[in-house]
């Protein structure tokens, strides 16, 4: 495991200077192993932008010549913030992943900086490079996240509508200003009825918000739970069946 880990590495610094030496440079193909891996991105922009993240490869990814994988991009929650990547194994997916090999997805982990909110400019340019040396299915990328990343889940997805076949924020909260660039994308949100943490009013407003505009949500609220809506709704298997239910769709005026 160390010297895969080394060789990943060494190739992500690689891939760094071509980006801060070459401009311009075209992306080349990740070749990785399989499973969950400790990744970073730092590509120069008006601004240089570094993301941390983990990268989870699917069972049978370096077997299956020209396969196109749906991606889950997971946002994690205030308490797993700064610059040790292991805790954003706490919870979610990242933290499923470590014992379940069969997952059928690529899944992306970022890791937010201490003290900051999820950025949607910094996750749009990870997308970007994920998608550009990944066989990811383009059609089929879903957005999730717990508490402050289901703050950023509601916030990526209005931002970048055109980007998401399905989205699923966990205990969030999302501006109703934004509701209506959700009307296309659907969305299955949850939250605990006793969550204390992030109001379930909150969340309950967004969801009428793209409801009254038109918009796919189903809502479950946990009745008697409080903020930790996210470990019953991520050993769900029902919320992965959900996702690959769903194809993007062009995105309406």
């Amino acid at each position: 495991m160390d010297e895969i880990v080394t060789k990943i590495f060494s190739l992500v610094t690689l891939t760094t200077v071509t980006f801060l030496l070459g401009g311009c440079a075209m992306s080349e193909p990740w070749t990785l192993a399989e499973g969950q891996h400790p990744q970073s991105l730092e590509k120069q922009m008006s601004d240089t932008v570094g993301t941390p993240f983990l990268l989870y490869l699917p069972e049978g990814y370096n077997k299956i010549d020209g396969k196109k994988w749906p991606l889950i991009v997971f946002l994690h929650g205030s308490g797993e913030r700064g610059d040790d990547i292991e805790k954003v194994k706490a919870h979610g997916p990242p933290k499923m992943l470590e014992t379940q090999k069969d997952f059928p997805f690529i899944v992306v982990s970022p890791q937010a900086a201490a003290h900051t909110n999820w950025n949607s400019n910094s996750l749009t340019v990870l997308l970007d490079e994920v998608i550009a040396r990944l066989p990811v299915d383009v059609d089929r990328i879903y957005l999730t996240g717990l508490s402050r990343g289901g703050h950023g889940t509601w916030k990526m997805a209005a931002d970048h509508p055109e980007r998401f076949a399905a989205i699923a924020p966990v205990c969030g909260a999302g501006d109703v200003k934004s509701a209506c660039q959700l009307k296309n994308i659907p969305i299955w949100a949850f939250h605990g009825e006793k969550d204390t943490v992030v109001s379930l009013q909150d969340d309950a407003a967004m969801v009428a918000a793209v409801k009254a505009c038109g918009g796919d949500v189903k809502f479950t609220v946990y009745p008697g739970v409080g903020h930790d809506s996210w470990t019953q709704t991520y050993a769900n298997p029902a919320l992965y069946e959900w996702f690959l239910q769903h194809k993007r769709k062009p995105v309406e005026p």
